[in-house]
């Protein structure tokens, strides 16, 4: 079972709360990071720790075959996390997702499968994954759950095509998606982009 840090306000006492999910190779500190820049003032916070540091063995497009066993168990624990935050009294739609590349990826997996009315989504550099987009796989009605996508527009990892055909299929489950992507190279979280986080999904 991977751990969780939690930072901010305690779950019992929290009205909001954040799941933030690190990419491969960070850890549940790197991510947490981010929180200070973002407009988590009164949130809990709480970021799982991947085992060996990464959610599934291959990159997001690669055969689903090869990346099953270890997504779904991924996405059990992110479920279980979800379902640990609103049993402590925090509906759904005071629940927040933020990742960065492949937690940005499983944020947006996680919230496909499972759409509902949520507070937001802010992915830096991620898709939905899967060797082909599959459509059926998602099911549920995001009413209006803002989702902030954000990228390089030849970000190696994450091909443009994969982010905006997200979105749309975001889009047609009722989630309000808006999606930047930057013209430069570089896999990072932006200055720019936190600003827009801020604005569409923390405001």
């Amino acid at each position: 079972m991977p751990k969780v840090i939690e930072k901010g306000l305690p779950l019992g006492q929290a009205k909001k709360a954040v799941i933030m999910i690190h990419g491969r190779g960070g850890t549940a500190d790197s991510i947490l990071s981010l929180s200070s820049y973002l407009n988590l003032t009164d949130y809990a916070i709480l970021a799982p720790q991947a085992n060996g540091n990464t959610w599934y063995p291959f990159g997001f497009m690669a055969s689903d075959e090869g990346n099953f066993v270890a997504l779904e168990s991924s996405l059990a624990f992110v479920k279980e996390l979800f379902d640990r935050i609103v049993e402590s009294g925090i509906s759904a739609e005071n629940i927040f997702l933020v990742g960065f590349s492949q937690g940005a990826c499983l944020s947006l997996e996680f919230t496909a499968r499972n759409a509902q009315k949520l507070g937001g989504v802010a992915a830096f550099t991620g898709g939905l994954i899967g060797e082909k987009l599959q459509p059926e796989k998602y099911q549920g009605d995001f009413k209006s759950t803002p989702i902030f996508i954000g990228s390089s527009d030849r970000d190696f990892h994450v091909p443009a095509s994969r982010i905006n055909a997200s979105a749309d299929l975001l889009q047609k489950m009722g989630a309000e998606v808006s999606v930047k992507l930057f013209d430069d190279p570089d896999h990072t979280i932006r200055a720019e982009e936190i600003e827009l986080a801020n604005k569409k999904i923390f405001a």
